[in-house]
C-alpha cells in the first residue's frame, strides 16, 4: 500500500506522537508498504528520509517548543497530485488534519484519524483563552472531524469510552497502541547510568521518564517520591524529560534537601532511553491525560514493575497486583505502593517478568503495525466493493 501520514507533531520533536508516527513508518516499511510523511517545517533541521515533506510553518514556544504547521504549499499540493495513494492517515483534527481530509476527498481514498490527545487536559497550552472555552473548542472540534473520517483508531480501549461520551459517532472506532521498536531496546547497559549518576548497587532506583508539564501530575510525583526518600536512605529518583515545571520540581527538591538523591537528567535522546529503563528499579507515573502510554509499555519492555495513578490509557497498560500497583491520586497511597516494592525483591521480580512477558506479546512495533494494516486494509477493500457497485448501478 501507499500510505500517507499527516502530522503537526514530528521530529525532531521528542514527545508522543512524532514517536508514534516513526514506530508505524518503520513498521510498514518493513512489511514492504510505502509511507510518506507531511509534517511542519522544524527550523534548523532537515529529515533525510526522502519521503518526508514539510509544510511551512511558524516557530512558536508557549510552555514548550512547538512549530505551528501553515496547511497550505503549492509545492507539496503537486507532490499530492502526483501519488498514487492507498490511504490517508491523519494524526490531528486540525492545522495538517484538514489538509489530510481535504486530499483524501479530492483522491476518492479512505481517511483515518488517530485521536492522540484528551483535550481537556491540555487546553491550558492555548494562551489568551480561557482554559473550559479551550476545551470545549477542542473537543468539539475534534468530534466533527472523527465523524466524518472512514475510521478512528485509539492507542488504548478506555478512550473510546470517552470520545463516544463526547459525541463521536463514527461506526469504526478501534484501539491500536503504538508498539516498543524492539532494535532500539536491545542490549541496554544498567551499570553504564547507575555509574554516571553514583547510583550504589544496593540503592533502588525509581525512574519517571515524562514531559515536566502540568498535564502529567508531577507535583504529585515528586511529592510523593520525597515521602519515599525520607523514610528510606538508599532510595534515589531520577527524572528524565524536560519542560515548563522544571525550575518550580527543582525548587521543591531543594527545599527538602535532597538534590544529590532526587536526579534531573533532562531529555533522554532516543538511542539513550534503554540504558536508562535498565538503570532502574521502579518505574513511577501520576499522569492522568495518557492516550498512549507508550512510556509505560517501553519500561514494562524494559522489565520494570510500575507505580502508576489510575487514569485513562494507564489502566489499560498497567495491570494491577501483576506488573505493578494502579493507586488513586493520593500522595499517601503512591508512596506506600513504592515501598511496598522497594521491601519486596521477590515481588518486584515477579512483576518485572510479567511485565516483560505481556510487552511482548502484546505491545511491540510489529505486533501494532500488523493490526493498524488491517484496519488499512479492510477500509481500503470497503471502499473499492462501494466503487464497484456504484459503477454497475
Amino acid at each position: 500500500m501507499k500510505i500517507a501520514i499527516f502530522t503537526n507533531n514530528y521530529l525532531p520533536n521528542p514527545y508522543g506522537v512524532s514517536g508514534s508516527v516513526e514506530s508505524f513508518r518503520k513498521e510498514f516499511e518493513k512489511l514492504d508498504h510505502e509511507v510518506f510523511i507531511f509534517a511542519p517545517r522544524w527550523k534548523g533541521y532537515k529529515d533525510e528520509n526522502q519521503n518526508v515533506f514539510c509544510y511551512p510553518s511558524l516557530d512558536i514556544e508557549i510552555k514548550i517548543k512547538f512549530p505551528l504547521a501553515i496547511p497550505y504549499s503549492q509545492k507539496i499540493s503537486k507532490i499530492l497530485k502526483n501519488l498514487n495513494l492507498d490511504i490517508i492517515h491523519s494524526q490531528h483534527p486540525n492545522l495538517l488534519g484538514s489538509a489530510a481530509a481535504k486530499w483524501a476527498k479530492k483522491k476518492n481514498i479512505p481517511l483515518v484519524f488517530t485521536w492522540h490527545t484528551l483535550y481537556d487536559q491540555y487546553a491550558h497550552f492555548i494562551p489568551f483563552v480561557p482554559q473550559r472555552l479551550a476545551a470545549w473548542w477542542a473537543i468539539r472540534n475534534a468530534r466533527n472531524y472523527a465523524n466524518r473520517c472512514d475510521a478512528v483508531v485509539t492507542p488504548t480501549e478506555s478512550v473510546i469510552e470517552i470520545i463516544k461520551k463526547w459525541g463521536v459517532t463514527n461506526e469504526n472506532i478501534y484501539s491500536v497502541p503504538t508498539g516498543v521498536e524492539e532494535e532500539q531496546f536491545a542490549d541496554p547497559d544498567r551499570r553504564q547510568i547507575r555509574e554516571k549518576y553514583d547510583v550504589q548497587d544496593d540503592e533502588t532506583l525509581l525512574v519517571l521518564i515524562s514531559r515536566l508539564t502540568a498535564e502529567k501530575n508531577v507535583e504529585l510525583l515528586v511529592n510523593a517520591a520525597i515521602g519515599v526518600l525520607q523514610r528510606n536512605n538508599r532510595v534515589k529518583f531520577m527524572i528524565c524529560g524536560d519542560g515548563y515545571l522544571k525550575g518550580k520540581l527543582k525548587d521543591i527538591v531543594l527545599k527538602e534537601k535532597l538534590g544529590n538523591r532526587i536526579i534531573f537528567v533532562g531529555v533522554v535522546p532516543s538511542e539513550e532511553k534503554k540504558n536508562y529503563y535498565a538503570a532502574g528499579d521502579i518505574f513511577v507515573y501520576a499522569s492522568k491525560s495518557e492516550t498512549q502510554g507508550m512510556i509505560l509499555t517501553e519500561a514494562m519492555y524494559s522489565g520494570l514493575p510500575i507505580v502508576a495513578v489510575r487514569a485513562t490509557g494507564v489502566r489499560d497498560i498497567v495491570e494491577n497486583g501483576k506488573t505493578g500497583f494502579l493507586v488513586s491520586e493520593n500522595k499517601q497511597e503512591f508512596q506506600e505502593m513504592v515501598e511496598k516494592l522497594i521491601s519486596d525483591s521477590v515481588l518486584r521480580k515477579d512483576f518485572s517478568e510479567n511485565a516483560k512477558k505481556i510487552a511482548r506479546e502484546k505491545y511491540t512495533s510489529s505486533v501494532c503495525a500488523k493490526k493498524m494494516l488491517e484496519i488499512y486494509e479492510k477500509l481500503s477493500f470497503k471502499r473499492s466493493e462501494r466503487q464497484l457497485a456504484s459503477r454497475k448501478a
